[in-house]
C-alpha cells in the first residue's frame, strides 16, 4: 500500500511539474516591413510575455506569407498585426470569408492613404493635387537620375497598396512623367530626409497613421474623391493579369486597420486568442509608436514595453481584468 501511495504521489508530482509546459501560451507574430506593423507586433508580444506569461517569436514576412501560414494553422505564424482593408481584401476574402481559417478583429483603427510631398517642395512648385505631378517642370524637379522621369515611391515589395499605387500612376495619366519606385520603407525615409536637406523634389506614397507626420513637414496631395465605380482593383494573388484588369482613378476610401489571427490559435493558446479578440489601438497610438521607432531610433521592443506600462488600464481592459 505504501509503495502504491508513493507511486501515485510521484505520478502526481510529475504531472504537476509537466502541467505548465502543457498549458504554456505560445504565439508566433508575423512582422511586415512597415514601421507601424512592427510597432503593433511588439505591443502584442509585450502583453503576451509580461501580462499573460506566454512566449513570443517574431517572424518577418510579407502579407502573402503571413496569411498563408495563418491559414495552414501549424503555428509557423499565428497573427498579422496590421491588416489594411480594403488593400488586403484579397487575402481576407480567401482566408477569412471563404476558407474560414483566419479571424479578423472587430476593433479597427482608421487609416488614410495618398501621396505626399514636402511642404517646401509643394510651395515652391505650387503642388497641391496629384495631377500636378504630371507637369513637366515638376517631373523634371523630381528626376534625380536623369532618365527624364520623376521618381515617386509607391510602396515596398509585397505591399498590396504598392500594386494599387502603380495602377493609379497609370490611370492618373502620370506614366509619361513619373517612375513608380518599389523599395523598402527605410529607403523612402532616407530619400525624404535627403531631398529636404538638398532642396530637391520628391513624391511618395504616404498614409496615416505613420511616423512621417512627426518626422518631416509633409503634406498629402488631393485626389479625385473616392468613387467605387472608378476603383476596380485586382490583386496579383487573384489574377496574373491584374495590372491590365485593374482600374483605379480615384482616391482610396478611408481604411479599416486591424489584426488577424489563425483560428487554430484558439485551441493552442486560448488566453492569447482571447486577448487578440479584445485588442484595440488608435491611429494616434500607432503614429506615436512608429515615431519613436523611426525618428528616435529606438528598439520596437523597448517602445512597446514603455507603452504597455503607460497604458496599464487599457491593457487590463483588453485582458478582461
Amino acid at each position: 500500500m505504501k509503495y502504491e501511495l508513493k507511486t501515485l504521489a510521484l505520478a502526481a508530482t510529475v504531472s504537476a511539474l509537466a502541467l505548465p509546459a502543457i498549458a504554456s501560451e505560445e504565439v508566433k507574430i508575423g512582422v511586415p516591413s512597415w514601421t507601424g506593423a512592427q510597432a503593433i507586433a511588439h505591443v502584442l508580444g509585450e502583453v503576451v510575455t509580461s501580462r499573460i506569461g506566454g512566449t513570443v517569436e517574431y517572424v518577418p514576412g510579407n502579407n502573402a506569407t503571413i496569411f498563408q501560414a495563418m491559414d495552414q494553422g501549424k503555428g509557423d505564424i499565428d497573427v498579422h498585426p496590421d491588416v489594411w482593408l480594403p488593400n488586403q481584401e484579397s487575402f481576407t476574402k480567401k482566408y477569412v470569408d471563404e476558407a474560414g481559417t483566419v479571424t479578423l478583429s472587430s476593433n479597427p483603427y482608421e487609416g488614410n492613404q495618398g501621396f505626399c510631398v514636402s511642404k517646401d517642395f509643394g510651395a515652391k512648385m505650387s503642388i497641391t493635387d496629384i495631377a500636378d505631378l504630371g507637369r513637366p517642370d515638376v517631373a523634371a524637379a523630381m528626376d534625380s537620375d536623369g532618365n527624364g522621369l520623376g521618381e515617386m515611391w509607391i510602396g515596398a515589395p509585397g505591399w498590396a497598396s504598392a500594386n494599387v499605387n502603380e495602377v493609379k500612376v497609370r490611370d492618373y495619366g502620370l506614366m509619361d512623367f513619373v517612375e513608380p519606385i518599389r523599395a523598402e520603407e527605410s529607403v523612402k525615409t532616407a530619400r525624404i530626409k535627403d531631398s529636404i536637406a538638398k532642396g530637391e523634389g520628391y513624391a511618395f506614397y504616404c498614409y496615416k497613421p505613420h511616423a512621417v507626420w512627426f518626422m518631416f513637414d509633409v503634406e498629402m496631395l488631393t485626389e479625385p474623391t473616392y468613387d467605387p465605380e472608378k476603383y476596380v482593383m485586382v490583386q496579383p494573388s487573384d489574377d496574373p493579369d491584374w495590372f491590365n484588369k485593374s482600374m483605379v482613378a480615384t482616391k482610396d476610401a478611408l481604411k479599416e486597420v486591424q489584426i488577424a489571427w489563425s483560428n487554430s490559435l484558439v485551441d493552442r493558446s486560448p488566453a492569447i486568442a482571447e486577448f487578440f479578440t479584445n485588442f484595440a489601438l488608435t491611429a494616434d497610438d500607432v503614429s506615436q509608436l512608429a515615431f519613436e521607432i523611426s525618428a528616435n531610433g529606438r528598439e520596437p521592443s523597448e517602445v512597446a514595453a514603455e507603452w504597455v506600462n503607460a497604458n496599464s488600464d487599457r491593457v487590463d481592459a483588453m485582458l478582461g481584468l
